[in-house]
């Protein structure tokens, strides 16, 4: 007896679906010439006569059980069952068995990928194996993943990302279907696959990058195709089914790749559609096969508006609706409105990579462009992208927010709508909601500071009034605050709040606003918490306790709330001559005189351009804003360049 013979009972199912045993006999893996291919021959032990005579079929679908069974189809109602005496041989025969798929599944690989082949050949080969996997879904785990395993090692992922890029409409689609299968059985085999294509190929050619951009050229009107590859991609960022082992931490790994590598593909329609840029759009254009018509391009710049820029000087917000050019274009709309569903995800999802992202590319700007689009559904998806950065309460992101003044599209958007009570209403209110609910004082003191006139009279709901009411709160909790501490200290008030900066993120801004030639806030080191003063401080405030017991009795007494005010470049007192960067209102001697030496750590000044960054300890009084609108615009700091 050969090697490759087992002694095997064969079996045949039924019309009353039981199994009949049909002998037993020894089984080899053999050619058959009248077959043209390997075969399974079964001989009979009693006498030889030939039991089974089966032709290994790829596209047959074998499956091994309870390690000493194999069990197949050959005909629609025609089920074969090899059940063998030992473990080994039912290994070595089905060893056989997958080497033949092998050897077939390389030969249609080739001629899928071969330029030579004819587009119907090719078109059948890519429907097969679109079959091929969907039939693997009947298999049993373990021979699924064989299958999966085998097709990932013959290379199935080069081949898909040739025949993704192809015009044929049906071979991509089909293409997208076997993307799929391989997506659910393991999102990390295909991401260990993309980042190591990266270190020998092209950005444009990598697979995640054609699979972006099929996803950008569905040419469906209802994006059918676009649809389903964008739930693979969130699939593939999603780092709840990444791996971290002890080696490398997958999350980490393939973000990086990510950002770095593809999500300037996935932004580029949403970059485009909301630039004025002409090298910007015709880059796009000539990058990606198929034209998209713009669905908001700006008429104005956006690079940093500020809060005067589009507010009246009466104080109302003007819409900017008529000074965009939004046309009907609903299969743009959807196509925006599916990346920014992405968008949204990241934000959720990825943090750090998301944020170093949002503020490189002033995303966050550019899709609130979108609040302009004619669509409702493209401005709540603009909606809600910011609605999650809030959500975050990451105080990063909100001084981001302030100082670019990112309310102005939303609030505009509220006004625009006007009266009616609908989905967009809604939302926008409850954002603004939110903030009143979550107390996030340095977002609720720029709300209020620029667009709280313009908001007064919505009173159908109380979140406005409620925000006010929250910052009037804030702002004489800060006035007593500021009452009961020398002046020597007061220098260091801006940074009380218990939601101020990290110092790596200040220091980021800072160097940002550098660049411009523009103090946003004083450094890092010369604002330092009350309970960390230098030891020369604490000395010199030892050797002027007479001193200090002076100021505390020359502290002016408020008549009326807010008495004490930081006075910015556009005030009053500013406009009469007076230094912007000192705290006024009967400053102590102490500040003014001996002292001076000391109070060089001020704050270089929060000024003109940054005047709501940061939680302000004091405001002025309602008496005093009143006079100031009469000589000055409204105080509205600007907030960028």
């Amino acid at each position: 007896m050969s090697d490759t013979r087992r002694r095997v009972k064969v079996y045949t199912l039924n019309e009353d679906r039981q199994w009949d045993d049909r002998g037993t006999g020894h089984v080899s893996s053999t050619y058959v010439e009248e077959l043209k291919g390997m075969s399974l021959l079964v001989r009979a032990e009693s006498d030889g006569s030939l039991l089974l005579e089966s032709k290994i079929n790829p596209n047959t679908a074998y499956q091994k059980q309870q390690d000493t069974l194999i069990v197949w189809s050959e005909a629609e109602n025609y089920d074969l069952a090899l059940s063998f005496q030992e473990k080994a041989g039912c290994d070595e025969i089905w060893e056989k068995i997958c080497q033949e798929d092998e050897k077939f599944l390389s030969e249609v690989f080739a001629q899928l990928t071969d330029e030579a082949t004819d587009d119907d050949k090719r078109r059948e080969l890519v429907n097969f194996f679109k079959e091929f996997c969907a039939f693997s879904q009947t298999l049993q785990p373990q021979n699924r993943d064989a299958f999966f395993k085998t097709l990932a090692k013959l290379g199935i992922l080069p081949a898909l990302e040739i025949v993704m890029g192809m015009d044929d409409l049906q071979v991509r689609s089909a293409a997208t279907d076997i993307f799929s299968y391989l997506v659910e059985f393991s999102p990390s085999m295909v991401r260990e696959f993309v980042m190591q294509e990266a270190q020998q190929s092209d950005d444009d050619i990598l697979l995640i990058n054609v699979v972006i951009e099929q996803m950008i050229c569905d040419t469906d009107p209802e994006l059918g195709g676009a649809v389903q590859l964008m739930g693979l991609l969130r699939t593939l960022i999603d780092p709840e089914n990444m791996l971290a082992t002890t080696n490398k931490t997958e999350k980490s790994e393939f973000l990086n790749f990510f950002y770095n590598h593809c999500m300037h593909v996935l932004t580029a329609p949403l970059l485009t559609n909301t630039s004025e840029d002409k090298c910007e759009k015709d880059f796009f254009l000539k990058h990606y096969r198929y034209s998209w018509s713009f669905v908001c391009t700006p008429s104005h710049s956006h690079s940093h508006s500020t809060p005067s820029s589009s507010i009246s000087q009466d104080n109302m917000v003007g819409s900017n609706k008529n000074n965009t050019i939004c046309p009907d274009n609903y299969q743009t709309a959807q196509l925006l409105a599916l990346i920014l569903e992405l968008l949204t995800f990241c934000v959720e999802h990825h943090t750090y990579h998301i944020k170093n992202y949002i503020m490189n590319k002033d995303l966050l700007r550019r899709v609130l462009v979108l609040m302009n689009s004619k669509h409702t559904f493209l401005a709540l998806c603009a909606l809600r992208f910011m609605r999650r950065i809030i959500g975050l309460k990451d105080e990063f992101y909100n001084r981001y927010i302030t100082k670019g003044n990112l309310f102005e599209p939303v609030i505009n958007a509220l006004l625009d709508n006007g009266t009616r009570y609908n989905l967009l209403n809604s939302a926008v209110i409850e954002l603004f909601e939110f903030i009143r609910v979550e107390d996030i004082k340095s977002l609720t003191a720029h709300i209020v500071e620029n667009f709280y006139k313009a908001l007064e009279s919505i009173e159908y709901v109380q979140t406005f009034k409620g925000l006010k009411t929250k910052y009037e709160q804030e702002k004489d909790r800060q006035n007593q605050k500021l009452n009961s501490v020398p002046s020597i200290l007061r220098s260091n008030r801006f940074r009380r709040d218990a939601k101020t900066l990290e110092e790596d993120e200040e220091m980021w801004f800072n160097e940002d606003e550098e660049e411009e030639g523009k103090a946003v806030v004083a450094p890092v080191e010369k604002s330092k918490p009350e309970d960390d003063f230098p030891d020369n401080y604490e000395k010199f405030m030892e050797t002027k306790k007479a001193k200090e017991s002076e100021d505390k009795e020359n502290l002016p007494k408020r008549t009326s709330p807010g008495g004490f005010k930081f006075t910015f470049s556009h005030s009053a007192t500013a406009a009469n001559g007076t230094n912007s960067k000192s705290v006024v209102a009967q400053t102590p001697p102490a500040t003014s005189n001996g002292s001076s030496s000391k109070t060089t750590n001020l704050p270089t000044s929060v000024t003109a351009t940054k005047g709501s960054l940061v939680g302000l300890v004091d405001y002025p009084d309602d008496e005093e804003e009143d006079e100031e609108e009469e000589t000055s615009p409204r105080k509205r700091p600007r907030l960028g360049s």
